[in-house]
């Protein structure tokens, strides 16, 4: 059977997803789950993420060299490729609406403070409807919650 092609001058839509910075870590260096991250960024437009993921990231890189997962030069071209994601996706600012309801979701759900805001973050992104959205996320207690309020989960 054809695929279907969008109508002449219309684009195809491709999905945003929401992607927790345990997702975007093995964009950037190697991990057993990089090639699954890759396939999922190729499937999923721009990344949406919380305006912390960057910090995250920077901290997981420079902690994998520090704790000997990443040589000086693999550190340095993680930097890079995170510089290079940076550029295209979305960030979803801090605000009171974040902060509320990542209140709410620490008292919810058995997550850390930052997965609260990134969750807080992908749920202020949507409007609080989450059905039907991606959650793009390697770390199992931030999927658990994030199934939980409904999101689409993809677990790299």
């Amino acid at each position: 059977m054809p695929t279907k092609r969008p109508a002449k001058g219309r684009r195809a839509r491709v999905p945003l997803g929401f992607w927790d910075t345990s997702a975007i870590i093995p964009l950037c260096c190697r991990q057993m789950i990089s090639t699954a991250a890759r396939q999922v960024m190729r499937s999923h437009g721009a990344q949406i993420v919380w305006w912390g993921a960057g910090i995250e990231a920077v901290s997981a890189i420079y902690r994998l060299a520090r704790e000997g997962g990443l040589r000086l030069k693999e550190a340095q071209a993680a930097m890079r490729a995170l510089d290079v994601l940076r550029q295209g996706w979305h960030e979803i600012s801090p605000s009171d609406e974040v902060r509320q309801t990542a209140e709410r979701l620490l008292r919810t759900h058995p997550l850390r403070a930052a997965d609260a805001l990134q969750l807080a973050a992908a749920l202020t992104w949507c409007g609080n409807h989450a059905r039907g959205r991606s959650f793009i996320c390697a770390d199992v207690r931030l999927s658990d919650a994030a199934d939980k309020e409904g999101f689409k989960l993809i677990r790299l």
